[in-house]
């Protein structure tokens, strides 16, 4: 395998990882720079997620378009504008506009570089690709954290978002250099109509639900927009079926693996988008620390994080996807659930322990949703269902932080005015049971689902041995 295609394109999640964990550390400082409520801040996460959403469905046609290579260099270019137009951001409205001009940039980078993995990778080679992929990214919230709060703590937050500027400048480079050539071709004619229908599906119901909450805006236009994206969504249904080539195609919801690392992950991103919006605020705000004590504090769940990748193809091989995404969301639960239990007094070491191994067990999931997801896919579905599990994994991260803030929001309504440590108590444990709602669909899954990427002796035997009743009708 070529080491060096997924360690180049791995410049990209570093860039996304690094940027959205160091917001997540320097929240309360940005807040109170720009005359904001930290949870009023949230915008800024959102509206980088919203636009990550609304601009990933067309990335796949455009690498195909333009060429693969070609949009990832130029998307690079367009997260390090937006990282310097956060960095001399003066208001709310300039930070929430920056924010979204990086998740243009950021919509492209990311499943354009897993697509040219994925067409450049033998699916026995996928999971340790994905492996190596996530190592580079993973430092990202390694350093993040604890460079996010020294820098705000001892300098100014806006220097934060130029960390991206080098290290983009570096992937340019990079890329152009050893990333291989993925032939442009002729794609179908753009699905424009299906593009606006599922740009204000995802922008609709992220945003609603972003500011229903929110004391500046009347209930109502959060509601609106939440209703707005549910019809678009029902729309686009009916228009895919009836489209020759959709710009994001359903039919592959047909494949029991794809389906299954959709529905899932979608439940379970939800939860693990509430807690780098949650832990830090809780630190801060509830325990008192400064930025700086808690980054180091929470970059144990990156290093937890990192360690998963050096065991994960051996640990798929051995017990199989579905054993090891079961054990890897009953664990991230029990985590989640112990976090809410943290009080001022807690010991740093036992806090620094239940992050470390939530870390550990959410990546071990993260790395097996994304290989599964493409266990069963060909390399002419493979950029649909990159755009598809793209824009998915946005909008459930998305909601993650949508989701932590109204709960918040509702628990201050009927407790107080001021965020309170039982307040974030409450957040943790009903976003743990979105992580036990996501096991459903594994728990339905076949057992040697994923066997030819995994490489599970019992599941290859298992397929083996259904191959025969397979091709039997055919034959006759």
């Amino acid at each position: 395998m070529n080491r060096i295609v997924p360690l180049i394109l791995a410049v990209a999640l570093f860039m996304e990882q690094m940027d959205s964990t160091v917001i997540a550390t320097a929240l309360p400082a940005i807040a109170n720079d720009l005359h904001v409520g930290p949870i009023t801040l949230k915008l800024a996460l959102t509206s980088y997620m919203v636009s990550l959403a609304v601009f990933i469905p067309i990335s796949g046609w455009m690498a195909d378009r333009f060429g693969a290579k070609n949009i990832f260099r130029v998307a690079i270019c367009v997260f390090v504008i937006g990282s310097i137009m956060c960095a001399f951001s003066g208001g709310l409205l300039e930070f929430v506009f920056a924010r979204f001009l990086q998740g243009v940039g950021g919509s492209m980078m990311t499943p354009v570089g897993r697509l040219v993995l994925v067409r450049t990778t033998q699916k026995s080679d996928l999971v340790s690709a994905m492996a190596l992929l996530s190592i580079p990214a993973l430092v990202g919230p390694l350093a993040g954290p604890p460079l996010g709060g020294f820098i705000t703590t001892y300098a100014s937050w806006h220097w934060i978002f130029l960390i991206n500027v080098p290290v983009g400048i570096v992937g340019v480079i990079l890329s152009s250099i050893f990333l291989p050539d993925v032939e442009a071709t002729m794609p179908p004619k753009l699905d424009f109509i299906g593009f606006l229908l599922t740009s204000f599906a995802a922008s609709g119901v992220v945003f609603g639900m972003s500011v229903i909450s929110l004391p500046a805006l009347p209930p109502i236009v959060g509601i609106s927009a939440v209703v707005i994206g549910f019809v678009c969504g029902f729309l686009y249904i009916g228009h895919a079926r009836r489209h020759p080539a959709p710009i994001l195609d359903l039919s592959l919801l047909k494949n029991a693996t794809f389906r299954a690392s959709v529905t899932g992950g979608t439940l379970f991103r939800i939860c693990i988008g509430a807690m780098p919006f949650l832990t830090p605020l809780m630190l801060q705000l509830g325990f008192g620390l400064n930025p700086f004590q808690s980054g180091l504090i929470t970059f144990a769940g990156a290093i937890g994080a990192i360690t998963t990748k050096f065991i994960a193809r051996r640990v798929f091989t051995a017990v199989g996807f579905k054993a090891a995404l079961l054990s890897a969301a009953a664990i991230t639960t029990i985590t989640t659930i112990c976090t809410g239990f943290f009080q001022p007094w807690t010991s740093h070491l036992i806090i620094v322990g239940v992050l470390l191994i939530g870390g550990f067990s959410r990546s071990f999931f993260f790395t097996g949703i994304n290989a599964l997801a493409f266990a069963d896919i060909s390399d002419k579905q493979a950029s649909q269902a990159t755009s598809m599990s793209s824009v998915m994994q946005q909008i459930s991260l998305a909601l993650g932080v949508a989701v932590a803030a109204m709960i918040l929001e509702a628990s201050t309504f009927f407790g107080g005015t001021e965020l309170q440590v039982r307040d974030f108590h409450i957040a943790f444990f009903c976003i743990s049971i979105l992580t036990v709602l996501a096991t459903i669909p594994f728990i339905r899954m076949d057992r040697s689902a994923g066997a030819m990427v995994s490489g599970h002796k019992a599941g290859l035997k298992r397929v083996a041995a259904l191959q025969p009743q397979v091709q039997q009708p055919a034959g006759k």
